[in-house]
């Protein structure tokens, strides 16, 4: 809100500073008759200045989620990250009842002093896991939830352990931000991150980041797909990549006359200098004359 605040300061001084530079421009050109003043030069620069006039960056441009309704909305708890080629995961099997240690030690990948578990399981290009004495298991597709309930059912069913506890977690859940800026990789500590949620973990968007083309890269049955999301209406909630999968590219793309915006100081001194350099010529010139 703080940041917000400032930016919408900074641009209502930009406006009447551009708003003071239109007044003395009409006045020049309102008594141009009389002080001889070039009017082609003077329209020149009002048309300068209009151009830079609509480079400013309201707030209506930038402000996020502008049709969040008062009273809320659901939530999408569907939605969640699911396995893909190319993942590692983490599975750990434990017993319920403390009872079977013996039992689920075939189960667990231990390090060389046999405690812990450090040996993540890379799911291959078929959506396929090589799991202990299970052998081959199609995870592809599956959420994190579903792939422990799918383990302890094979365990359950096939007599290794009863009543088995599974836990399962992403180990390279990453996601990578790109802007004209640089790119940033952004590792994702929990089991769901979203498309707003990674936005804010990339360091938010600049004032003239295209809020409307924010790009989401991701690989669909062998094919890179692309949606773009407007963070700046509530729709975002209900687009399939709201909620990000590993290895999602998030790119964006800047508006065309940021340009002008980056530079709006110097434009405006520079055509300050020249009305100040005609007006000076002016007076001398007509002081001159009588």
């Amino acid at each position: 809100m703080v940041l917000e605040k400032i930016k919408w300061e900074r641009e209502e001084i930009h406006i009447f500073r551009i708003f003071l530079y239109f007044c003395t421009i009409y006045i020049m050109i309102k008594y141009s008759i009389s002080m001889r003043i070039n009017r082609l030069f003077l329209l020149i620069v009002l048309a300068v200045l209009a151009l830079v006039s609509s480079s400013c960056v309201t707030s209506k441009k930038v402000r996020y989620l502008q049709d969040m309704p008062i009273q809320g909305m659901p939530l999408n708890e569907a939605l969640e990250a699911t396995v893909a080629p190319y993942d590692e995961l983490r599975i750990q099997v434990l017993s319920n009842t403390g009872k079977d240690d013996e039992l689920i030690k075939p189960f667990n990948v231990y390090n060389n002093a046999g405690v812990g578990y450090y040996q993540g399981y890379l799911v291959d290009a078929n959506g396929n896991i090589q799991f202990p004495v299970l052998g081959d298991l199609h995870v592809q597709g599956l959420t994190r939830l579903q792939l422990q309930d799918t383990i302890a059912a094979h365990l359950e069913r096939n007599g290794y352990i009863k009543n088995p506890l599974v836990a399962a977690r992403f180990l390279n859940f990453k996601v990578f931000f790109l802007s004209s800026s640089g790119g940033k990789v952004l590792n994702i500590t929990d089991e769901r991150c979203t498309f707003l949620q990674a936005l804010a973990m990339s360091g938010g968007l600049d004032w003239y980041t295209r809020r409307d083309r924010i790009g989401v890269m991701r690989e669909v049955d062998g094919k890179r797909v692309v949606h773009y999301l407007d963070p700046r209406s509530t729709s975002v909630f209900e687009d399939d990549f709201f909620v990000l999968q590993q290895n999602d590219i998030i790119f964006t793309e800047e508006m065309s006359y940021k340009f002008f915006s980056t530079n709006l100081n110097t434009v405006l001194a520079l055509i300050s200098s020249a009305v100040s350099l005609v007006s000076v010529y002016t007076l001398i010139r007509s002081f001159i004359k009588n």
